[in-house]
Formats: C-alpha cells, structure tokens, sequence
C-alpha cells in the first residue's frame, strides 16, 4: 500500500493533471514512439532481466495505461519521464541495449528517438 501511495504521489509530483485524457496528438506520439522501441532491435532490460522490443512495448502500453487512470500525459516527455524510465516496483532504472553498445538508461534513449522522430516529421523539440 505505502508503494501505491509513493507511486501515486510520485505522479503528482511529476505535473499529471489530474482530469482529462491525454490529448490524442501526444498518444499518437507516444504509440510511434514505443514502435520505434519495438522494431530497433535493441534489448530492454527492467528488473535485471532482458525483454524485446515487442514486449517493452506492450508492458509500457499497460504502465500508460495505468497512468492514464490516474491523470492526463500532457506531453511525450512527461511520459517517458513518468512511466518509461525506470520500474514503479523496484525503482531500478529501464536500460536500452542495441548490438554490442553498452546499455544506456531508457530516458535518454528514447529522448534521443523522440528528436529523430521529430526532426524527421520537421516538428521542433520542446
């Protein structure tokens, strides 16, 4: 229960507003986002173990979800920031392996697919 509470306050505090669904500009860049993840080829690794990309996204696709019970996302920062970053259980960071690189955590990862995504479509980063 403490847990709960901690993640729920940890959400407050991260600006999810509090009515509203997220807007659907921002979930249509949120679900291109996780794609990206999906189809890299790159490892996802939570709570010491390694997934694919397929299924880091459909688990970040059940933690929006759940945020989304909770707030609105207002940007795709905010979500990476709230619920792509590290583990609600554990706290341990999310990390990204592609090839041979070391793994890297997860925010700056997907930050950095979030600005080629951008660049491409010709839409400027926050």
């Amino acid at each position: 229960m403490r847990l709960a509470v901690a993640a729920l306050a940890s959400l407050l505090l991260a600006g999810v507003a509090l009515a509203g669904p997220t807007p659907a500009a921002v979930r249509a860049e949120i679900d291109a986002l996780l794609e990206r993840l999906e189809t890299s080829g790159c490892r996802f690794g939570r709570n010491q173990e390694w997934h694919a990309g397929a299924d880091a996204r459909t688990h970040l696709l059940r933690k929006l979800d759940y945020v989304e019970k909770l707030g609105t996302i207002r940007s795709t920062e905010q979500f990476v920031d709230v619920a792509a970053t590290k583990s609600s259980l554990s706290g341990a960071p999310y990390v990204v392996q592609c090839g041979n690189a070391a793994a890297e955590n997860s925010a700056p990862w997907l930050l950095a697919q979030l600005e080629k995504m951008r660049a491409a479509s010709g839409r400027r980063t926050r």
